[in-house]
């Protein structure tokens, strides 16, 4: 099932998994262009009633990667606000730009449950499907 909200036509298909749900984005397609984008992907997660979400390196703002933009906290936060987790695919690491400091957050982020990167779609699918499969998600 695709679901638009975002211009340019469909932004996510509802994706179903070791029966969980989830919102996954076209890949090499800008999804955010800036911080307050993330509203629309909690917005599409609410709409689909799913609670997690696959993106790619592309779909997140140019300074994401920057952990001096502070775009990387301000996103991560407002996903778990709404207790979103947010799978990111890296395909090809050496295209991504990432701040000296960035490697810090994800030390930290790893230590929760609600964000990891990956360098393969599959092991993103698998780290949002693995989750608390008790958790109900919004509008369910």
């Amino acid at each position: 099932m695709s679901m638009s909200g975002i211009e340019g036509g469909a932004a996510f298909t509802l994706e179903e998994d070791g029966g969980l749900r989830f919102l996954e984005a076209s890949a090499g397609r800008p999804l955010m262009s800036r911080v307050d984008d993330a509203a629309l992907v909690v917005e599409a997660c609410l709409s689909g009633g799913v609670d997690r979400v696959l993106l790619y390196a592309e779909n997140l703002t140019r300074g994401f990667f920057d952990l001096s933009s502070g775009e990387a906290g301000c996103i991560l936060q407002k996903l778990r606000n709404y207790r979103i987790r947010l799978a990111v695919v890296v395909c090809v690491p050496q295209r991504v730009r990432v701040s000296s400091h960035f490697g810090e957050l994800i030390a930290e982020e790893n230590r929760r449950e609600h964000f990891r990167l990956f360098e393969s779609r599959q092991a993103a699918r698998e780290w949002l499907i693995q989750g608390d499969k008790s958790h109900v998600p919004p509008n369910r």
